[in-house]
């Protein structure tokens, strides 16, 4: 399935310009690729522009969106559909030698004459110096930050149809991936199928390297690597993967390497994870106070409560967002404020790990909050290995 783009990208402009609006921001200035690729829709070496400040995009409120787009690379947004000037952009990093300070006074100067006598500007993913400069001509600076995270928490109805169609391809391959799960095989070359059917299906890119094996499965957010898997071997596996359209699909499964069948410990292992993402999952709903889902959530057991994951859930747009949702402990004040509400996107997290046995099980699941419900996104089977 395909999609109109350009209606994508204009119901993501419209978000981001109420959220403006209710938020008082009369212009936002922006070198963070995934909030370009948010407000303008222009997908440019996404991963190269994750290690310094070279392309910029910068929506005024009233409606007006200029990209300053990577030398060369102009002809990329022709017929956009929000963008209205795009220009090269400038090196204003330092790794492009001195002459970057002069460059970095011209880019500031740019701004303000576009401003247009506008003072007050939100900026995000600037160096200091660039930051001196447009202080040096006279612009107030904001955070840009938090009025992004504020309009990519409620997914837009087309925003939600891309992520279904991106779970779908994603699904596939993590199947090839499962598929390739051998003694023998090593970790990264069983990962590497992964990938390969990612990109084959107009995916992105892989954001972390959670995929290990056997001993490596405790502690977890081991990475990849060279280990060969042997039978009976726990396989831990979490997508973490930029999917269709730059949508990310986050789920995990734990996967039982060749054997005629899972050992006693493995099995409870599993059972506890299972029964922490189904219970913790059944609890979100429209209206849901984190605090009261972080107080009613499952009770880790004390042997394993210090090998647990970070958090209880997240959310998931075109990477993981807003809210991260912390653990509830006893007698610890809960400051962390809001609640789950309708076109959110939630990750619900589970790892039970047992450091006696050095195996552990994770598991996740995609929710999507309605407005009178849940609905699982994600829907990739569980290991029956560990539930016979």
């Amino acid at each position: 399935m395909d999609f109109e783009q350009s209606e994508l990208i204009k119901e993501r402009h419209k978000r981001l310009l109420a959220v403006m609006a209710r938020q008082d921001v009369p212009a936002v200035l922006t070198s963070n690729p995934i909030n370009i690729i948010y407000a303008t829709g222009a997908r440019n070496m996404t991963v190269f522009s994750l290690m310094g400040p070279f392309r910029f995009a910068l929506v005024l409120a009233t409606g007006q969106v200029f990209l300053w787009e990577f030398a060369g690379c102009e002809h990329l947004v022709v017929d956009n559909p929000v963008v209205t000037d795009v220009r090269p952009a400038p090196g204003i990093s330092a790794i492009w030698g001195e002459s970057h300070r002069t460059e970095i006074a011209k880019f500031a100067e740019e701004i303000q004459q576009v401003l247009g006598g506008e003072q007050r500007l939100a900026v995000e993913g600037f160096d200091i110096p660039a930051l001196d400069s447009m202080r040096a001509k006279g612009l107030v600076l904001e955070d840009a930050t938090g009025v992004f995270s504020a309009a990519r928490l409620i997914k837009q109805p087309l925003e939600i149809a891309v992520m279904r169609e991106a779970v779908v391809r994603v699904e596939a391959a993590a199947a090839s991936l499962e598929a390739a799960i051998a003694p023998g095989a090593s970790e990264v070359e069983v990962w590497s199928e992964f990938h390969r059917h990612l990109i084959a299906t107009e995916g992105e890119y892989v954001s972390t390297r959670l995929f290990q094996s056997g001993s490596r499965t405790f502690p977890y957010f081991q990475e990849a690597g060279v280990r060969r898997m042997q039978p009976g071997d726990l396989v831990c596996f979490d997508t973490d993967a930029l999917g269709y359209l730059h949508y990310a699909v986050d789920f995990s499964r734990t996967f039982l390497c060749e054997s005629d069948a899972a050992s006693p410990k493995q099995k409870a292992l599993y059972q506890l994870a299972y029964d922490q993402l189904h219970h913790n999952a059944a609890l979100l709903g429209p209206g849901v106070s984190f605090e009261k889902f972080a107080r009613a959530a499952w009770p880790i057991p004390d042997a394993n409560r210090g090998h647990g994951y970070y958090c209880l859930g997240h959310g998931l747009g075109l990477c993981g967002e807003f809210p991260y949702v912390p653990h509830y402990f006893d007698d610890v004040p809960y400051e962390f404020e809001g609640c789950f509400e309708p076109g959110m996107v939630i990750c619900i997290e589970s790892y039970i790990g047992e450091e006696t046995q050095h195996e552990g099980v994770k598991l996740e699941d995609q929710f999507l909050i309605t407005q009178d419900g849940v609905e699982r996104m994600t829907n990739y089977p569980f290991c029956q290995a560990f539930l016979d």
